[in-house]
């Protein structure tokens, strides 16, 4: 005998004429629940669809549907009619007051065995999902593996429920309430991943040497490209916290830290921050900023002009292997590129953005790339 909704009570009232339009009450047992779906495709909202074998006579029935210590959207209760859509309608839906109840009154064209779907937004029940990182020892893959944390207090109890995301393929899994369940959701064993440090002109220093010989950090982390190069792909990947280690060639691993990754859209990339670089470093220098273009009012004050600025930066690979550098660079307002050695995409109209590849370090010393960017800004106040 399966597990009975706990908190949620069905009483069947069947009404027919009997003599002279006397009515006849006959109570039915509570149905036992056909199969439950749990839709947690929607991140705000969790859908709980039921169906429900209900015995019906020819005539007017009706059907109370209370609940009792249970989170339910009232507002969000609907019922369908699935095997005799033509000769079962739903008539209407009322609401006792001060009461956690409605009830619905159905028209039958004749005694049928009716499956019914109910489905409503229920609280308190939700999902997470993390990931395990665990790199090579030579950082060019991943085993990425995803678990969904599925979580109850809804005050109801599922004893099988077919569950299902807003990615992959459903399961069935049941949940009773106040538990909690870790469940490997997706493996994919060798995921490429390129090592990329990051340097943004905005929030790190132009001129290490002036930091009181202070070695600063460069933040590294793993770029991770959703396609089926990648053994990825097949959906978005929900956003969720991320712990990564790697192998450190002795049958252990090494823990390199945790990040929290956005949705990632399929052909999309996310990078996962693991720490800093000092093995890299940067020295940019602004080397010209001039007003040019100036424009006066009638007293001769200038109330607009352009400017000529130059930027150049040393970028300095101080590894044995290779390395790849993305510049983040920032030109506030409107302006124009009059000439830039490297090639660059603009994230927004705002900031530019370079991916540098540099080569291992030499015997001579560290392998040096150098930017040049030669800007205007205009119509500045």
């Amino acid at each position: 005998m399966k597990k009975r909704m706990k908190n949620v009570v069905w009483v069947l009232v069947l009404l027919a004429l009997c003599g002279a339009a006397e009515a006849r009450i006959k109570l039915v047992a509570l149905p036992e629940r056909a199969a439950t779906v749990i839709r947690l495709d929607n991140p705000n909202a969790t859908l709980i669809e039921e169906e429900r074998v209900l015995t019906l006579q020819k005539g007017l029935n009706k059907v109370d549907f209370s609940w009792k210590a249970v989170s339910i959207d009232a507002d969000s209760i609907r019922l369908a009619v699935l095997d005799h859509a033509d000769k079962v309608r739903l008539l209407n839906v009322s609401y006792p007051p001060n009461e956690a109840a409605l009830v619905w009154e159905i028209a039958s064209d004749g005694d049928f065995a009716e499956t019914v779907r109910i489905s409503y937004l229920l609280s308190n029940i939700d999902r997470l999902v993390a990931y395990k990182a665990i790199a090579d020892k030579r950082e060019t893959k991943v085993g990425l593996k995803s678990y969904l944390v599925l979580r109850n207090f809804s005050g109801e109890d599922f004893e099988e429920a077919r569950v299902l995301l807003d990615y992959g393929e459903a399961f069935e899994q049941g949940i009773d309430h106040e538990e909690t369940k870790r469940m490997l959701f997706m493996k994919a064993p060798e995921v490429p991943i390129t090592k990329i440090w990051t340097w943004d002109s905005a929030t790190l220093p132009w001129d290490p040497e002036k930091l009181n010989n202070k070695n600063v950090g460069i933040p590294v982390s793993y770029r991770i490209i959703n396609n089926t190069a990648s053994g990825l792909g097949e959906f978005a990947l929900s956003g969720g916290k991320v712990r990564i280690f790697q192998d450190d060639g002795h049958e252990s691993t090494i823990f390199l830290g945790e990040d929290n990754t956005a949705l990632v859209p399929v052909g999309e990339k996310t990078e996962l921050y693991i720490g800093d670089s000092r093995d890299i470093v940067v020295t940019q220098k602004k080397m010209l900023d001039k007003r040019i273009n100036l424009r006066k009012n009638n007293k001769g004050g200038v109330v607009l002009y352009d400017t000529d600025e130059l930027i150049t930066a040393k970028i300095e690979n101080f590894k044995d292997g290779p390395a790849v550098l993305t510049m983040i660079q920032h030109i506030p307002g409107q302006w124009d590129m009059e000439k830039c050695n490297m090639k660059y995409k603009r994230k927004d109209a705002y900031t530019l953005e370079f991916e540098i590849k540099l080569p291992a370090r030499t015997d001579d010393g560290p392998a040096v790339a150098e930017l040049e960017m030669h800007y205007h800004r205009r119509n500045i106040r």
